[in-house]
């Protein structure tokens, strides 16, 4: 890890390439000795996401990218563009940690049995029954960075207060998958911390928190700078449709690293040009393309899926929700987020890891994992915002 932050610093990936390749050989050498049924990368995606299948997630992620593709052209062509930089104006960090942590205690995070921190990268550390760890970033000229980042980590933290401490230790008392866990920070931070009726309620206290940023902004203005879709380098920083995309190009790296289709050497060649032909963008340097992700130098090969599995959850337990709850819009206008987060707590929080993902998702939706309520929800959003 520290050749690689060495590595990404300079933006060369020459120093990185042997680091690569060694930690490939001992994936390679670790999936042998676990010992799989189709192939190699099967037995490293099982550390992080049980029971799935690179020939399940590969169908699943064809079908998304078919129907993010003309999705994000379309708002590219719209000539819509939200007022990105009322994002950008002054908002003092003393105001970020309150209005923050509010928003994170009115979800659902309990801070009697946990804390919010600061940290160069927010993570989420659930320590065990009664002490969960919480972190985020300020950045005292941009709103998003600390504000989404601390709903999402709230969302991995409600799902671990959430779980059995009278199971602690034991699978009943574990989070069932990575993508599971995912799915509980994104449905937080995105299915609900960007819709409009969290911000009914949570506009006006804004405006209070930083006058001099959002005094002169209106509502509808608001909220199409939050849900922007505009293609850029970095995961991380990416928008909710795009974010995909950036997924799904990882997944098929890896695969074909694994498999010895791809050499280390090829990375970045192979980066630039699916990049490209995903995003029609090119990255300048190596730190914008292919040394910009932790997980390789790490070995998390096979973490990756996880974060669009966890979207695609989500989705569907959202869906699921709002046909159990029909009037959750009408509690969030009101700023009453217990039903939604005790729903979640009986769904999913309590059954640990009685389930697999996929069997579990079949219990509480009734069907099979699919993309269709992420494209439903994301066109839901998107048409109204870019006129579509």
């Amino acid at each position: 890890q520290q050749e690689w932050a060495i590595a990404r610093r300079r933006a060369d990936f020459g120093h990185f390439r042997p680091w690569l390749e060694q930690v490939l050989r001992l994936k390679h050498r670790e999936a042998e000795s676990l010992g799989f049924d189709s192939g190699l990368y099967d037995a490293l995606l099982d550390e992080y996401e049980p029971g799935a299948t690179t020939a399940e997630i590969t169908t699943l992620f064809a079908a998304l990218r078919a129907d993010l593709v003309p999705l994000v052209s379309a708002t590219a062509a719209s000539g819509r563009h939200p007022r990105r930089a009322l994002l950008d104006r002054d908002y003092p960090i003393e105001q970020q940690k309150q209005f923050g942590q509010a928003a994170a205690a009115a979800i659902g995070f309990d801070f009697d049995a946990g804390r919010l921190d600061v940290t160069t990268h927010p993570f989420c550390s659930g320590i065990g029954p009664g002490d969960c760890r919480i972190t985020t970033r300020y950045n005292p000229r941009h709103f998003n960075e600390s504000f989404f980042g601390i709903l999402h980590e709230a969302g991995h933290g409600i799902y671990e207060q959430g779980l059995s401490a009278e199971h602690y230790g034991t699978p009943l008392g574990t989070f069932a998958s990575l993508g599971i866990h995912e799915s509980q920070s994104r449905l937080w931070e995105n299915q609900v911390g960007r819709g409009r009726p969290f911000w009914v309620y949570f506009f006006p206290r804004a405006r209070q928190a930083f006058p001099a940023a959002l005094g002169d902004v209106a509502f509808d203005d608001f909220l199409f700078a939050i849900n922007n879709v505009q293609p850029s380098f970095i995961r991380v920083e990416a928008d909710e449709a795009t974010y995909n995309m950036h997924i799904i190009l990882r997944f098929e790296l890896e695969q074909a690293l694994i498999s010895g289709d791809l050499k280390p050497a090829d990375v970045p060649g192979a980066w630039n040009e699916k990049f490209t032909q995903f995003f029609g963008l090119t990255p300048p340097t190596h730190a914008q393309g292919c040394l910009q992700d932790i997980h390789w130098s790490m070995g998390g090969i096979g973490y990756f899926p996880t974060y669009t599995l966890g979207n695609l959850y989500a989705a569907q337990f959202m869906e699921q929700a709002r046909r159990d709850l029909p009037d959750l819009d009408g509690d969030f206008h009101a700023g009453r987020f217990q039903g939604l987060k005790g729903w979640l707590n009986d769904k999913i929080h309590r059954a640990g890891q009685r389930y697999r993902a996929g069997e579990l998702c079949q219990r509480v939706t009734g069907r099979p994992l699919s993309h269709q309520p992420l494209m439903a929800y994301l066109r839901g959003k998107y048409g109204p915002l870019y006129m579509l």
